[in-house]
């Protein structure tokens, strides 16, 4: 047995077999039975003979066109699916380590690729380039002949070992089948780890090379409570920690049984808990674990899929999904963040950037007639972002009453997630209608540590004085202009954290949906009136350990204590 440790991104156990997703380039690779290896290899000839016809056609096309010059190119290709170099190898990876096709023709273009680099001839050595597009080729028509979902043919309760996982591969999982997973990068706060947690999946992220220290088949324990993952445990190791996720399971169907509405501390100070989703198929499991209304709707999220492009540019849409927000939830209040610069450039095409961002803003007016709607506008540095968007919805607002339209009121509000915009809060709360404080950018721009780094996750600190004085800041700036400000980052899960933004004034967070029942029991076993001074003595004190070992011992126990699930001690913790 092999133990590792890494970042645990979301709690609980997962045991089973391993399947491989090596998404750099997109192939997964997991055991075929031995009974279905024959239809493996039908599945990969009919994949290779379709990319042949596909790749006459490219080149008929190209004589039609008076291109035939062109035509070797795609002439080169041909020959290569006819290459014994590549049939060959890649029949033998099927037959011989039971293969799917996917990672067989990945293997055997990548052989391949490698013979081309040790040539001298610079013509053939370019051919390298060719061999990756031929793999890419075949691979895209394996999946559509599947025609299905990915991991449709793992086996329940496999655990998935990655390079890296995205968000957009995640949400495709059938994560009933697949129990867990366990990455080469990643933190805590991206968003496939917020994703992760939102659904219930153990998992450990940023274990460096654990995708190359397993192989398909082999037996992982994945536990997201302890932060490690063991490789080939002993049947005992392995059964014992069946067992842990078995208690892991019943205990989160407890939690599941919350009702809606506030969190309330001992002393009866309520907590407001919305939540933070980037499906509008999430808002039904927020309202089951106890959302009151939806604090965060990441709109970047519907830009992640293959349909970005007429998604971006269809109000009509836009409008039907926003209107869901309410009708699936029947959430009290929605906040939609508008899509990032960054996201609408990645589709815009052939539109202006400009026009895709009135698209979603009279979307959203036309759909704020159903309920409490409210916009976050995202990366505020200064007033200045504020008021182009302020102007930018008076424009749209006047689009849709000249052509009858019903433009509905919104409220307006800055995302604190840079320093600047928390340095000049009290000039934003005279513009903002609400604030919204995102930790998780504020932190990695505050301390210059990148999420997503092993070596800058090292310095990623919440609880470092800088961001806690940049918090408090924020509180007090809308404390005193009355502003409503929410905090919307993974801080707001940390149970370490909670008892100190509560002691600093804070009454609303926004969190991933799993992480509300737990959040509402720790909230419950906390008294407001004590935790304002617990708060301005952390403030006192120069680090962050500092901080996290006096607010331990000021509680009277390490918070996290009471939500760990993987210890010897958890079936005693309810």
């Amino acid at each position: 047995m092999r133990r590792l440790t890494g970042t645990g991104v979301s709690h609980g156990v997962a045991v089973g077999p391993v399947v491989m997703l090596m998404q750099n380039p997109l192939v997964i690779r997991f055991a075929i039975p031995p009974d279905r290896i024959d239809d493996e290899l039908t599945r990969l000839r009919d994949a290779r003979e379709r990319s042949k016809r596909q790749l006459h056609e490219i080149g008929a096309r190209l004589n039609q066109r008076a291109r035939a010059e062109l035509r070797y190119l795609f002439e080169a290709q041909i020959l290569m699916l006819d290459d014994p170099l590549f049939v060959n190898r890649a029949e033998e990876l099927v037959r011989s380590e039971h293969a799917n096709a996917e990672w067989a023709v990945w293997r055997a273009c990548a052989g391949l690729a490698a013979v081309f680099d040790e040539v001298e001839d610079p013509y053939l050595r370019e051919r390298k380039g060719e061999m990756a597009d031929l793999s890419g080729r075949v691979r895209m028509n394996l999946r559509r002949a599947r025609e299905s979902a990915l991991f449709d043919d793992v086996e329940e309760g496999a655990v998935l070992v990655a390079d890296q996982l995205s968000p957009s591969i995640a949400a495709q999982i059938d994560w009933t089948k697949i129990h867990g997973f366990a990455t080469d990068t990643g933190s805590r706060t991206d968003h496939t780890a917020i994703l992760a947690r939102s659904l219930h999946v153990p998992a450990v992220m940023g274990l460096l090379d654990v995708s190359g220290q397993v192989s398909p088949g082999t037996t992982l324990v994945v536990d997201g409570t302890m932060s490690e993952v063991l490789i080939a445990p002993s049947p005992a190791e392995a059964a014992d920690y069946r067992g842990r996720r078995q208690r892991w399971v019943a205990m989160q169907t407890r939690r599941e049984r919350q009702g809606v509405g506030p969190a309330r501390t001992l002393d009866g100070v309520e907590i407001r808990i919305d939540a933070n989703i980037e499906r509008v198929a999430d808002v039904e499991v927020a309202r089951q674990q106890g959302a009151q209304g939806i604090g965060l709707f990441r709109s970047e999220f519907l830009l992640a899929s293959a349909d970005a492009p007429a998604i971006a540019a269809s109000e009509a849409l836009q409008v039907e999904l926003y209107r869901q927000l309410f009708d699936r939830g029947r959430a009290d209040s929605v906040t939609i963040r508008l899509f990032t610069a960054s996201a609408l450039e990645e589709v815009a095409g052939d539109h202006d950037v400009g026009d895709l961002r009135r698209v979603q803003l009279r979307a959203v007016l036309r759909a704020a007639g159903d309920g409490q709607l409210n916009i976050l506008v995202p990366t505020v540095s200064g007033v200045g972002d504020l008021r182009d968007v302020r102007a930018m919805i008076a424009e749209s607002r006047a689009a849709l009453e000249r052509r009858g339209d019903r433009a509905g009121q919104v409220a307006i509000g800055a995302m604190i997630e840079v320093p600047s915009a928390a340095l000049t809060a009290d000039v934003l709360a005279r513009e903002a209608d609400f604030f919204s404080i995102g930790t998780n950018d504020l932190v990695q721009y505050t301390l210059g540590a990148s999420r997503t780094e092993p070596r800058g996750a090292a310095l990623y600190e919440p609880l470092h004085p800088a961001v806690l004085r940049l918090i408090r800041q924020v509180l007090d700036a809308a404390a005193g202009s009355n502003v409503p400000v929410a905090l919307c980052g993974e801080m707001a899960t940390d149970p370490v954290a909670i008892p100190l933004l509560i002691g600093l004034g804070l009454r609303t967070v926004s969190m991933n949906p799993a992480a509300i029942p737990t959040t509402k029991q720790l909230i419950g076993q906390l008294r407001a009136s004590e935790l304002r001074e617990v708060a301005d003595r952390a403030m006192s004190l120069a680090t962050a350990a500092e901080i996290e070992e006096y607010l331990a011992d000021a509680l009277g126990r390490d918070p996290r204590d009471e939500l760990t699930l993987g210890s010897a001690t958890e079936g005693a913790t309810t």
